[in-house]
């Protein structure tokens, strides 16, 4: 759709050429032979007032040398070389270009505004039983809020009541709707689409997914491109450059190469529409601005052009483990009963759980699921926590202990020398100083992790690094299965950061390392990489600030994305750059020799500029 001023100049151009048109047939049917100029200059007025405004404004501010000054000083020498039909023919379709440049910039514009609408615009606040409608900045943490059927969650926060599914596409890019019940987080920005929601709210609007998103969609133009940036220093010496050529043409040239004034002044003219950098200025950071928009609808967010440039280059890949690489949710994953113990694993397993049963730590909890549920406290007795070890507790009469190594080695029960991959809580008989067998907590690796990476070394990834801060056998075990390049373990946040520098120095000149991760201990690595890439569903504010460019759903699937768009991205920019600089550099040459026309330099300006722009949405469809 056109806004207001499009419209009044689609309007401006209707009329225009249909007066046109009448003039050109009553000029080559001899009904007008006199006076042209009286004819041509009205409707050259009339669609071209705008750029003459403009230009005489700018002048006034100093900024001399932009294509509406060029277009005016070239059709007003038109006007005075006799060549009236041209000015305006000149004049028009410009702005018919310029018309069609708005229309796609909107478009572009447009797919990036439809984030906007993720902004909720109310929130549903609970309190003493009513409901009272409040501004979302207005809600506190702690608050309770519900969501009907049909609005937007306005805040992150924790389903205490209902049940729902969720459309979550404006934020992930993901078509198939989340499920939501008690005890779920949500993120604000989310479609409840059935039941009544009753949810704690967790974060202030501020701090909330739909405010950080917001944020990074205004300042995505912030961070431009080198291609860019060197586009607005080209443009800012080129257009000076050629005004002065167009000046030598037409007074110097005659005075050297000898002819008649005339003709000299119809090449300057021929030169200056040519030279107007509108292709460039207008179509390259369109494209830009194309691949942040269709990165944005799967659910990509990238904070500049810049970083869209930098992923074309990156050739070195760091993944931190936990939350990145694994789910970040800690489950059983292996049971081993010793010999000793005489039990199986079902037996093992219940007993551990029975022993984990009034501890409510993340290990006990998983203990007891993997057994069922358990809770049962009945025959326990002299319950005792201790710190960084483990617990001890009477069963029956019988002590027991359930904790790692350490608690172990305090009891004077040998250790086994199996090593697992993950957390190991050792079951031991206190009484008769024997370990009983070993139950193995350990984080899974994401199922599309192995083919994500895969997809990654198919897309040009030479390596592939790990850094966590996990122990070496837990490192190894995630890396060796994901067939990573190189492991790095037991890093604390300092180390990750050294070692990240370390990996920088071993990157080639012109190729680029990117760090994936999302923990607060990621926030360093982040910000020292070429490009910092963070989880954003799952990750932490601090790795979410510090990154440069965010996925939304924590889909590592989304990689391959991401460098597909930069890509091609780039790929389309630089078409632009090579077409709209050739065509001009060769129909200046022609021009400056006499042979262009004033038609040949409209469709060198015009025309270069709507084919380039064309080619910029394509950006858009991917």
């Amino acid at each position: 759709m056109l806004n207001r001023k499009q419209k009044i100049t689609f309007c401006r151009i209707i009329a225009v050429l249909i007066i046109f048109s009448v003039l050109l047939v009553l000029q080559h049917t001899g009904v007008i032979t006199r006076y042209a100029i009286l004819y041509y200059l009205p409707p050259y007025l009339l669609i071209g007032y705008d750029i003459i405004i403009k230009a005489a404004r700018n002048i006034t501010k100093g900024s001399v040398f932009d294509e509406n000054f060029l277009m005016v000083i070239a059709t007003a020498g038109a006007f005075v070389i006799g060549e009236y039909s041209e000015a305006v023919a000149v004049m028009l379709f410009y702005q018919i270009g310029e018309l069609f440049q708005g229309y796609a910039v909107g478009r572009s514009r447009a797919s990036i505004a439809q984030m906007m609408e993720i902004a909720p615009e109310y929130a549903n606040v609970l309190k003493d039983g009513a409901i009272t409608r409040m501004d979302p900045d207005d809600v506190a943490i702690g608050d309770t809020i519900v969501v009907l059927a049909g609005e937007k969650i306005p805040l992150d926060g924790t389903v205490i009541e209902g049940s729902s599914h969720l459309d979550t596409a404006p934020l992930t890019g993901e078509s198939v709707p989340r499920s939501a019940s008690a005890g779920d987080k949500v993120i604000s920005g989310c479609l409840n689409l059935e039941g009544a929601l009753t949810i704690v709210v967790e974060k202030e609007y501020e701090d909330s997914t739909v405010a950080r998103i917001l944020d990074l969609v205004e300042n995505a133009g912030d961070k431009k491109a080198r291609t860019e940036n060197f586009i607005t220093r080209f443009a800012k010496v080129y257009t000076p450059v050629v005004t002065a050529g167009a000046l030598l043409l037409a007074f110097v040239a005659p005075l050297i190469f000898g002819g008649g004034l005339y003709g000299w002044i119809r090449r300057a003219c021929v030169f200056l529409i040519v030279s107007c950098p509108c292709a460039l200025v207008i179509s390259v950071p369109l494209g830009f601005f194309g691949g942040i928009g269709a990165a944005s609808r799967k659910g990509i967010m990238i904070k500049g052009s810049s970083y869209l440039e930098q992923m074309t280059k990156v050739t070195s890949m760091v993944f931190d483990k936990t939350g990145t690489l694994t789910k970040g949710t800690f489950a059983v994953s292996g049971v081993y009963p010793s010999a000793e113990g005489g039990y199986t694993e079902v037996e093992l397993l219940g007993l551990a759980a029975k022993l984990e049963s009034m501890s409510g730590h993340p290990i006990a909890v998983s203990i007891c699921t993997a057994a069922g549920g358990s809770s049962d406290t009945d025959g326990i007795s002299d319950y005792t926590e201790i710190a960084g070890k483990g617990i001890t507790l009477t069963l029956e009469g019988k002590t027991y202990g359930a904790g790692n190594a350490a608690l172990l080695k305090e009891n004077g029960i040998p250790v086994p020398e199996e090593e697992y991959y993950g957390t190991t809580v050792y079951i031991a008989d206190l009484d008769n100083k024997t370990e009983l067998g070993a139950i193995v907590i350990s984080d899974t690796v994401k199922p599309e992790a192995g083919s994500a990476l895969q997809a990654l070394k198919q897309n040009g990834v030479k390596k592939l690094i790990l850094l966590s801060g996990d122990r070496k056998a837990a490192a190894e075990a995630v890396g060796n299965e994901l067939n990573m390049d190189e492991i790095y373990s037991d890093l604390l946040p300092g180390d990750k950061v050294s070692t990240l520098e370390k990996l920088l120095d071993e990157v080639p000149q012109k190729e680029y390392l990117a760090y994936v991760g999302d923990g607060i201990n990621d926030a360093p690595v982040l910000m020292r990489a070429d490009v910092g890439i963070a989880m954003g569903s799952l990750g932490s504010d601090a790795a979410i600030e510090a990154a440069d460019i965010v996925l939304m759903d924590d889909q590592l699937t989304k990689l391959t994305d991401l460098f597909r768009i930069s890509r091609k991205t780039m790929r389309i920019v630089h078409e632009n750059i090579v077409f709209s600089i050739g065509v001009k550099v060769l129909v200046l040459i022609l021009g400056a020799l006499g042979a262009a026309s004033m038609w040949g330099a409209v469709f060198a300006d015009v025309g270069v500029c709507v084919i380039a722009v064309l080619n910029s949405m394509r950006a858009l469809k991917m």
